[in-house]
């Protein structure tokens, strides 16, 4: 199976990858399908229901927004975030969907939309199920899907397949842990980095690649300086400030002597990752890194790398830094979940975490081996991490935990850096099948329904 830059890397839209992009690809896929086998003109009405986490937290993560823009054909990767509230608008006040070809059908939000918060399905608990009705309330086309993390979703035909990525064969150096990976590199002498290039060029043109990630990294440096400008309360109900905008002032107007605060660069790195998920929470553009939970904490890092440790001659740097993190993403991919409602928080903000420390320490000149005790220290530390979001909505706590995460990755890389490889006791794999049953043991209240922890003891205001 093979899991790419791209695939453990895409652009799409606020606030969550799992409740918002998800959703909204599997709504245009279904719709998409719908026609191809009927035609538009058979197609009177549109049906949606939302089981387990996406219903219990579904309209503060935006599912049912994503869902009404995924049947009308949006895709959350060429979506204009500013136009949204206009669409929505049109389609409530007029009680009507538009399909692809501009054809418009009815929409009664309160009859054509159900949250069944109190069906999980066994599969996974971010299900959806989509109907389209023919004339004379006949079922066109009945589909059950699954939203499974980081935007990835597949219907209940794949379900258990493991089949979130196109299935790939011809990859030169094909590895499904860390112990392959590792060995690989010893055998042939190339970095993780470089192994991974090498399975991507298998699939794209290594130019298509490079720019794709440049892409990538152009997104991340927009969607930080966006959220350093925009000031305002962030939407949902929670009255939450961005604070941001604020904190960026306050740090250009400041005269900083690191001699007596060495640690001032941290407020820095505090201060993007805030400013992504503050962007994440406002509906903006963000890039999933592996999920939209947890994007800030892969930019903040890369952009702490490329402020203070880049060689300007270093023109393989932030390649290095994104190919090693998609590296280790596939790991917690093939292996464990890279989803909040499967895992927790450990599968969000503790997997990127651990990407973003291999990446740095890839970008800093580290070994294969010290790439993996980054990786596997960066989890270590996230392990038992609950997923409990106030109000449902990707803003307390977890706009500040992408802080953290990102302060905890670069600890994690640094330590790594320093270490001897041979004493290190715990391995990568070790780790994330550890963070794989931590995930199985967690109590469901805790992995993204907002009916457990912060979640209930907060009194939302």
């Amino acid at each position: 199976m093979h899991f790419g830059v791209f695939d453990l890397f895409k652009i799409g839209i606020g606030p969550s990858s799992s409740h918002t992009v998800g959703p909204m690809k599997a709504a245009r896929i279904f719709t998409e399908r719908a026609i191809a086998d009927t035609g538009e003109g058979e197609i009177v009405r549109l049906e949606s229901e939302l089981y387990g986490s996406l219903a219990l937290t579904g309209l503060g993560h935006g599912t049912n927004t994503a869902v009404l823009l995924g049947l009308e054909g949006g895709d959350p990767a060429s979506l204009d975030p500013d136009s949204v509230p206009q669409r929505l608008d049109r389609i409530r006040n007029e009680n009507t969907l538009k399909l692809a070809n501009g054809r418009e059908i009815e929409f009664q939000e309160k009859r054509d939309l159900q949250f069944r918060g109190d069906i999980r399905l066994p599969f996974h608990s971010n299900a959806m199920k989509f109907r389209a009705i023919g004339p004379e309330e006949t079922v066109i086309r009945e589909e059950i899907w699954y939203s499974i993390g980081g935007g990835f979703v597949i219907d209940e035909n794949e379900a258990g397949k493991n089949s979130a990525a196109d299935v790939k064969e011809g990859e030169p150096y094909p590895f499904n842990s860390a112990a392959e990976l590792l060995a690989i590199g010893d055998k042939t002498g190339l970095s993780i980095h470089r192994i991974m290039l090498a399975n991507e060029r298998a699939f794209l043109p290594e130019d298509t690649i490079r720019a794709g990630i440049e892409s990538i990294w152009r997104t991340m440096e927009d969607c930080i300086d966006r959220g350093l400008r925009e000031d305002g309360i962030l939407p949902g109900g929670l009255n939450v400030k961005r604070r941001a905008p604020q904190l960026y002032r306050d740090l250009k107007a400041e005269t900083v002597d690191l001699e007596k605060d060495p640690l001032a660069p941290m407020d820095w790195i505090n201060l993007w990752a805030m400013a992504v998920n503050e962007e994440n929470a406002a509906g903006g553009r963000v890039v999933t890194a592996p999920t939209n939970g947890a994007a800030g904490i892969i930019p903040a890092v890369a952009r702490y790398f490329h402020r203070y440790h880049r060689d300007p001659d270093d023109e393989e740097a932030l390649q290095r830094f994104f190919l090693t993190a998609a590296a280790i993403g596939s790991l917690y991919k093939k292996n464990a979940s890279i989803s909040g409602a499967e895992a927790g928080c450990q599968g969000e903000v503790g997997v990127a975490c651990s990407m973003a420390a291999g990446a740095l320490a890839a970008a800093m000149g580290a070994s294969n081996h010290q790439i993996e005790d980054a990786a596997e220290i960066g989890m270590e530390h996230n392990l038992g991490l609950t997923c409990d979001p106030v109000g449902g909505l990707v803003q307390i706590p977890c706009i500040e935990r992408n802080a953290i995460g990102a302060i905890k990755a670069i600890d994690a890389a640094r330590l790594a850096l320093r270490a001897n490889t041979e004493d290190m006791k715990v391995s990568l794999d070790q780790v994330i099948e550890t963070m794989r049953q931590t995930g199985i043991d967690m109590m469901e209240k805790y992995k993204e329904t907002s009916q457990g922890g912060l979640a209930v003891n907060v009194v939302e205001c």
